[in-house]
């Protein structure tokens, strides 16, 4: 027996749910937490759902509830696949030429499609952090930007990297998660994408490290592009070493922030020399600087 918590919640909420692991750390089994919205006419009100393998118990609907901004509804979902529902109402993302979709949607003829399996993480570009990124690197592709070596911090699913291969094919990559889990998943989702692993040109190197904090990235570096999609607190912390780990001329994409965190963010960075280019727009804004 399977159990779905929805709660009723702005975009906003939706938009900025944690995974699970982030708030439920003590449990055994962890519910898949996914956010959408169900009417595309009234865009302002979303729905999160957890789906549990066991019945909810009244701690952990006090906390999905703390989520939103409504009551929750509890359902019994039998014997059914609750996997495959709670990436039923997980609607393919599109941004610049991309298109993110769980297993059960088809690819989009005529673009770059990666499947993201919403069972393993969540983080499938339903973020808008996420779609963000993805514009700002096919905008940069577009604009005429050529990156060799590029690094993904805070990988998650992997989605950022793989897209910045796709865009730039004979680049080397790295990309590092703090999570040895997400390492994990986002070596699934190479699988499934047909996106190579491996050190040379075109490949993909997949670790596990805290920050800049690994031999990986001291033999890498300098870096053409840093691509960095986390909190604007660890965001400012990890200034000074990724102006450090960047090529004269190079570009970091810096995402996870709300529009009031930006200033602080843009300050930490321009006072290293690394430039504002492009602020972005919106509750999430994405920033794209530059090395002078």
């Amino acid at each position: 027996m399977s159990f779905r918590v929805t709660i009723p919640c702005t975009r906003a909420q939706g938009e900025a749910i944690a995974n699970a692991e982030e708030l439920f750390p003590d449990a055994e089994e962890l519910p898949v937490l996914v956010a959408d919205e169900p009417d595309e006419k009234r865009p302002e009100d979303w729905l999160i759902h957890a789906y549990f393998e066991h019945e909810p118990t009244g701690d952990e609907i006090a906390l999905l509830s703390s989520l939103g901004s409504g009551p929750p509804e509890i359902e019994k979902l039998g014997e059914e696949d609750w996997v495959t529902l709670s990436q039923a109402g997980l609607q393919p993302i599109r941004a610049g030429r991309f298109t993110v979709h769980t297993p059960t949607y088809p690819p989009d003829s005529g673009r770059i499609n990666f499947e993201i399996d919403a069972g393993l993480a969540f983080g499938t570009g339903q973020h808008a952090t996420t779609a963000g990124c993805l514009d700002a690197l096919d905008k940069l592709e577009r604009e005429g930007a050529a990156f060799a070596n590029i690094a993904d911090i805070g990988t998650g699913t992997g989605l950022l990297a793989f897209a910045a291969l796709k865009l730039w094919p004979e680049a080397k990559c790295i990309a590092t998660d703090v999570d040895p889990v997400a390492i994990d998943v986002a070596r699934e989702n190479a699988a499934i994408n047909g996106v190579p692993l491996g050190m040379h040109a075109g490949e993909l190197v997949l670790a596990v490290a805290e920050g800049m904090e690994s031999a990986l990235f001291t033999a890498r570096a300098p870096f053409e592009l840093i691509i960095a999609n986390i909190l604007a607190g660890p965001l400012m912390e990890l200034a000074p070493h990724f102006a450090e780990a960047l090529a004269p001329g190079g570009t970091i994409i810096l995402a996870g922030l709300l529009d009031s965190q930006a200033e602080g963010v843009v300050a930490a960075y321009e006072k290293l020399g690394v430039s504002l280019a492009d602020r972005g727009s919106g509750e999430w804004p994405v920033l794209v600087h530059t090395h002078s």
